[in-house]
């Protein structure tokens, strides 16, 4: 398939997804949301194909959610404002319903919806000086796209809510400690970590494989639950229409401005 903001490859059976807009540090557009939606359904017609690494060009991982979708114009695409709301939800729920084992590689920043998406993956290995970040409530929306209950299930319920209504940033080590991340190493040694732990599940059965991935997805599923997740899309949308909200978003993207002017 031909892709415009993800590139997607695979070889024998291992596979890549990899964000691809690095003079942006790799922002999740509606049109980078669909393609990831599109790249899941095409590996999982690829059944040799057992680890996906997931994985962004350049200085970092995913910035997040693109904030084009947050100005006056709201998203710059023929779609509605609920279904360009709602894309973020079916993207994690096709990242996380693939067949093979995915990897989530992670490095530079990884904000918001990134964050999401890294919580999509069914393994997660970081660099050390990793930036993460959850600016959805500085940005006047709700965490859409089935991330509260992703992140209650990885992390417990009361430090997601300090993460998501703090908005404050935390480190790779803390991430680990959390238990969101399986593994935390230099910068420099990321990409070995992360070929080696690939290397190591692509040498097992592809039956055994699936079904330890699909048993804790299913007991997973009976504690946090992200089917109720549809609603996302409501909240956010509300929230792109609440005079408050948007008052908290021009105020963040201002300081974002600030903070990235030359």
């Amino acid at each position: 398939m031909a892709f415009t903001t993800i590139e997607v490859a695979a070889d024998g059976d291992r596979g890549t997804l990899i964000l691809n807009r690095p003079d942006k540090r790799n922002p999740l557009s509606a049109t980078t949301l669909a393609e990831l939606i599109e790249a899941a359904r095409w590996f999982d017609a690829r059944p040799a194909i057992k680890v996906v690494v997931v994985a962004g060009h350049g200085r970092s991982f995913c910035a997040g959610a693109d904030l084009e979708a947050f100005g006056p114009g709201g998203p710059p695409t023929g779609l509605s404002v609920r279904e360009a709301a709602d894309l973020g939800r079916q993207m994690a729920d096709a990242v996380e319903a693939m067949a093979a084992v995915t990897i989530g590689r992670i490095h530079g920043h990884c904000v918001g919806g990134g964050l999401v998406l890294a919580a999509a993956c069914d393994l997660r290995v970081a660099a050390d000086d990793t930036y993460f970040s959850i600016p959805e409530v500085d940005l006047g929306i709700p965490l859409a796209w089935g991330g509260i209950p992703r992140l209650v299930r990885e992390i417990g319920p009361a430090l997601t809510k300090e993460l998501v209504l703090t908005c404050r940033p935390f480190s790779a080590e803390e991430a680990r400690s959390a238990g969101f991340l399986n593994r935390v190493v230099p910068a420099g040694s990321l990409d070995a970590e992360v070929e080696a732990l690939a290397t190591s599940l692509a040498r097992k059965s592809t039956l055994t494989l699936r079904a330890t991935k699909h048993h804790v997805d299913a007991v997973t599923a009976q504690m946090v639950g992200t089917g109720r997740s549809w609603a996302d899309a409501d909240g956010l949308a509300a929230a792109l229409h609440d005079p408050e909200s948007r008052d908290s978003a021009r105020r963040y993207l201002e300081r974002v401005s600030r903070s990235t002017a030359p």
